[in-house]
Parts: C-alpha cells; structure tokens; sequence
C-alpha cells in the first residue's frame, strides 16, 4: 500500500528552515550595528527594538555572539511581511549613507584638487557662485604652506568644511 503525499502539504524543507534563519540571524546582526535614530526608523516592535539595541552594551566576543542568536531566535517569530518591510527600511537606510559617503568622497576630491591645481578655484564659483571667494583663497594658501612646512592640516580641513556648506546652501 503506497500512500501519495502531496508536497505542498509538508511545508519547507529543513535546510529551507536553516537558511531562513540564518537570514534573519544577518538581519539581526545588520539591525544591531546601526545607530539608534536609524534603529527607531525600522519598523519592528520595542521589546525586539530594545533586545538589538541591548547589543551595544555588551562587551565580549562570546556573550555578543550568544545575543546575535538570541536575536536571530526573537526574528524567527516575525512573518515574510514584516521581514520584508524590515529589509526595504534597512536598505534605504544604507543607501542614504553611501550617498552620503560618496558625496564627501566628492569633497575631498575636489579639496585636493583646489590644492594641486589654480584652475580648480575658477571651476568651483562656477559651481557655488555664493562661495567666499577670498576666504577660499587663503585657505588654499595656507594648506599649501602647511603640507610644505609638515604642520597640521588646519586650513586642509577648512576648506572640506567650507565646500560642504558651500553645497548645502
């Protein structure tokens, strides 16, 4: 006597239950690592919220490996929904930071090339035409004077910093 079995009615496989888990045991971990206004952005219940957010304060290597598989065991009673809603949070948050990131790369780029180049200055007020230019000029001056003489990079920085206000306004 063969007895027929539908597969629909066995659910997932075993190894389908471990890769799961093993995904939200990432997403956990993913989740402990960011900041806490990005934490309170995600859209997860607060004993879940406060249980990531508990990671940061320990401080040992075992104790936070044993806690990221506690979490991953609390994100095994969350549904693909929110799993999903979860991700789609998560990866806009990390594309704001990479935007982010590559926007200051831009700056340090074009910092250096203020530095190494004259040029340079006339591209940029085309750019940001409410630029101090005068004031970008002496910053200019003083961070050559300061990568010849080996002195801290004072006006280095300065120059960053005026740029990035320069592009905010």
């Amino acid at each position: 006597m063969i007895i027929k079995v539908d597969e629909e009615d066995l659910g997932p496989s075993k190894s389908e239950l471990k890769r799961q888990m093993t995904q939200r045991q990432k997403l956990a971990e993913v989740l402990s690592e960011l900041s806490s206004d990005a934490l309170n952005s995600i859209p997860i219940e607060d004993s879940l919220r406060a249980e990531i957010a508990e990671t940061k304060k320990i401080k040992t290597f075992g104790a936070i490996k044993r806690h990221k598989q506690h979490l991953g065991k609390l994100m095994r009673f969350l549904d693909k929904a929110d799993i999903a809603a979860i991700q789609l949070r998560l990866d806009a948050i990390q594309g704001l930071s990479r935007a982010e990131t590559a926007k200051m790369h831009r700056f340090e780029a074009m910092r250096d090339k203020l530095i190494a180049d004259d040029s340079a200055l006339t591209k940029l007020i085309e750019l940001y035409p409410a630029l101090e230019i005068q004031t970008m000029r002496n910053l200019i001056r003083s961070a050559r004077k300061e990568k010849e003489l080996n002195k801290p990079p004072k006006s280095y920085r300065e120059i960053f910093r005026l740029l990035k206000e320069s592009s905010e306004a």
